[in-house]
């Protein structure tokens, strides 16, 4: 920029003093427009990079938060599992508080192409309660103290001021009772094939009759299973009880949407299915072994002896949406998807169970 500059100027006997004060040349402003572009353009760009990294940071953050938020309410699930309502007393030795349920061998897991996962990917988790709004009752056969599992029919007797109008409408088809000794000793489990119906001062309960070893094949939470032959039963009695289940299962719903597995809670047989958290890609669930001293997450391991357990390892791992384009050159070091994944771990003493 050129300096000022000032002269002084006589004209008709009086003296002027004329200032010159000069701008930018063309040329300076054009160099500091061009500097300031330069400038400006690496700032935005340099902006325009951390964008993409604040978002995926808050996705993480993001799924760090429903990863423990799933874990919190499956802890308080879990923690509950096997309460069993007896006639006025919650008895701490229950046979049966959850069943693990591993995907079977050779199933689909995980297809990277499509970054889609299949069920051969998931454990289901079953806590098994009893339904609080159905009140227990005894088992008697017509004519008789005791009544066989292993016939189609229970017959059931309320207790206290339930009627028998009352207790047969608690009782529906498909709805899955646990038929149990009063000591807990032995057990087994049966889907009713028609309404509770009233017959003979009785409660009728029709019902698929389990096999000569108490087991239930038929059993959608696998309780009555054959590898867990020393608590199953057939014969029942009058000081015995008949329970309804009410279940929550833990499970990942890949049929949806492929691409979006969802960890989901159902409650009861048929109940609706609540979604706990999105893109889920692992669900692991381990019991304790206490031959091998560890947790063992093939139920085989431990033979499925669901009265055993005391103790559970549950295994969640979650990702970001996935983003082929975005994130390309990224790769994680789980499942070499193009997204991030966050996991939890927790360790769950069930009370009922562990007081045992």
């Amino acid at each position: 920029m050129k300096n000022s500059q000032q002269q002084f100027v006589v004209k008709g006997g009086r003296r002027r003093s004329w200032k010159r004060t000069s701008g930018f040349s063309l040329m300076e402003l054009m160099v500091a427009m061009a500097m300031f572009l330069i400038v400006g353009g690496t700032a935005v760009n340099l902006f325009k990079q951390h964008v993409p990294m604040f978002t995926q940071q808050q996705n993480q953050t993001a799924v760090n938060v429903a990863m423990r938020n799933a874990a919190a309410q499956m802890q308080i699930d879990l923690a509950n599992a096997g309460t069993g309502y007896y006639q006025g007393v919650n008895i701490p030795a229950w046979p049966i508080g959850l069943t693990i349920v591993n995907p079977a061998a050779g199933a689909v897991c995980n297809v990277a192409g499509t970054q889609t996962y299949g069920a051969g990917c998931f454990d289901t988790l079953n806590i098994i309660s009893v339904d609080p709004n159905t009140p227990p009752s005894n088992p008697q056969d017509i004519g008789a103290n005791c009544v066989s599992s292993t016939s189609s029919n229970l017959f059931a007797t309320p207790i206290g001021a339930t009627t028998l109008a009352q207790l047969a409408s608690d009782y529906n088809t498909g709805d899955e009772l646990l038929v149990v000794k009063s000591d807990g000793s032995q057990m087994t489990t049966v889907i009713l094939s028609a309404p509770g119906q009233v017959t003979g001062g009785k409660v009728k309960l029709q019902h698929n009759p389990t096999a000569a070893d108490g087991s239930n094949g038929g059993d959608p939470y696998g309780i009555a299973n054959p590898a867990d032959a020393n608590k199953l039963g057939t014969t029942f009695c009058t000081t015995d009880w008949i329970l309804k289940i009410d279940a929550i299962t833990y499970s990942v719903d890949t049929v949806t949407n492929p691409a979006n597995p969802t960890l989901v809670r159902t409650q009861g047989t048929g109940g609706p299915a609540t979604v706990v958290a999105d893109q889920i890609i692992g669900f692991k669930v381990g019991a304790w072994n206490t031959v091998t001293n560890q947790y063992e997450y093939t139920a085989a391991n431990y033979n499925a002896d669901w009265s055993s357990i005391k103790s559970v390892r549950l295994s969640l791992i979650g990702r970001t949406n996935p983003q082929t384009t975005a994130n390309t050159g990224y790769k994680n070091t789980f499942d070499n998807g193009s997204y991030r994944v966050e996991g939890v771990s927790i360790v769950v003493n069930p009370r009922n169970l562990s007081m045992n």
